[in-house]
């Protein structure tokens, strides 16, 4: 008797606690998402609606216009746009790829000093980045490349430490049996690279692309540095911009910025399941 009572208490503290987690995450998730509805609500107002105090929430009167105005009138976000895509797209797919085939070499392929190159690797994540800004910049002024996008490409075709180390813990948890079946079957390390190993890492892949997407998506001291003439500016350089200029068109800047973050919205909802998975699982050794 005295155990049934114990389960029954055991379980009912069990849901109250869920309970109570479960509101705290509403609470914070509405906490996290009123800097978003409130750049919403102010994008679609009119000027004098969008400086009236108090505030409102609901426009009032909404104003399309303010997207168009904020994407071609004042400042050409359409050209900043298409740069951004130009520098995000091949940044994205070569350092997913080039990072994925280290973190393959580093888990599923046994040579000399593998341990050691690794840790070699991941000691230069140490650097800050402004300790090497001025040494990479002097390198690209010599290769001719500032004011050209090759800087904001080339050093991404090459991967990232951070992204290798987080698929080498992923690919960690992968069966070496399957590598073992597919030599026998004739497989080279690369078919099994491609055939095997890619597949069955889809979740660590979409986490690495967004966070990359991310990133480069968001630079803004690369192409502020490397960069000189307006057409060849990216959008963050431009959102910036905007800001000094019309600081004043509230409703415009919030328009812009969020034409600026709609491509990593509809990213990261395409990808979320693949995301979280791939957070959950990486590190885990199954």
């Amino acid at each position: 008797m005295l155990s049934t009572n114990y389960h029954l208490n055991r379980k009912k503290a069990g849901k109250i606690i869920k309970a109570i987690v479960f509101i705290i995450a509403v609470i914070g998730a509405i906490i996290s998402a009123i800097p978003f509805i409130w750049m919403v609500s102010t994008a679609l107002k009119p000027l004098d609606e969008a400086m009236r105090y108090p505030p409102t929430i609901i426009p009032e009167n909404p104003s399309w216009k303010n997207f168009k105005e904020a994407w071609s009138t004042y400042v050409p976000f359409n050209k900043f746009f298409l740069n951004t895509v130009i520098i995000t797209v091949p940044s994205v797919l070569g350092n997913v790829f080039v990072s994925a085939l280290a973190a393959f070499g580093f888990s599923h392929l046994t040579w000399r000093f593998r341990e050691f190159f690794f840790m070699l690797l991941l000691s230069t994540m140490m650097l800050p980045y402004h300790v090497t800004m001025i040494p990479i910049y002097i390198i690209f002024r010599r290769l001719e490349w500032i004011d050209t996008f090759y800087p904001l490409i080339v050093p991404n075709l090459f991967g990232s430490a951070f992204y290798i180390f987080l698929l080498r813990q992923f690919l960690l948890g992968l069966p070496k049996e399957l590598d073992d079946a597919a030599r026998i079957d004739g497989a080279s390390s690369f078919m099994i690279f491609w055939k095997i190993v890619l597949p069955l890492c889809k979740p660590a892949l979409m986490t690495a692309a967004i966070m990359s997407f991310t990133a480069n998506w968001n630079n803004f001291m690369g192409p502020l540095i490397y960069l000189n003439k307006m057409e060849k500016m990216t959008l963050s350089v431009g959102l910036s911009m905007f800001q000094g200029t019309y600081y004043a068109f509230y409703n415009l800047m919030m328009a812009a910025a969020l034409i600026t973050l709609l491509p990593l919205l509809i990213l990261f909802f395409i990808g979320q399941r693949y995301f979280i998975e791939g957070i959950v699982l990486t590190g885990l050794k199954r």
